[in-house]
């Protein structure tokens, strides 16, 4: 994660998860190193972890041809410093080839700082998951 995401994520800016994991089909597929397409209508579980800093908050944001919309109910967060926010949350499209990515919601007030080495001197960068599964 230390060279994966710029140093600070501003509000209304996406957390990279530039790397791949284990993928079944191509119906979710990466369009950039913080946007995923959803190719099917339907319903997703999303998942992701993130390590930051300072407390924070993040949220899932789908657009669906309209402009990125962050999705409220999923907003989660901390209070605490030098943690992971956690998510997981159900997300709806209702149509074709939706983007979804991971947010700094626009109106919060400052930037999140992407925790480089957390539980180590330096020597084992820590990593960002998101996990999207198709349920229906």
């Amino acid at each position: 994660m230390p060279e994966d995401n710029s140093s600070s994520i501003g509000p209304g800016f996406a957390v990279q998860f530039p790397q791949d994991g284990p993928a079944h089909d191509d119906d979710i597929a990466r369009v950039s190193n913080d946007t995923f397409n959803l190719e099917h209508e339907g319903t997703y579980l999303v998942m992701f972890q993130v390590s930051v800093d300072e407390s924070g908050q993040l949220v899932v944001a789908l657009d669906s041809g309209a402009g990125v919309q962050e999705l409220d109910y999923t907003v989660v967060g901390r209070d605490a410093e030098n943690s992971q926010i956690v998510g997981m949350a159900l997300v709806r499209t209702t149509e074709r080839n939706s983007l979804l990515s991971v947010r700094n919601p626009s109106d919060n007030n400052g930037s999140l700082t992407i925790t480089p080495f957390a539980g180590s001197d330096n020597e084992n960068p820590v990593s960002a998951h998101l996990v999207i599964t198709r349920l229906h």
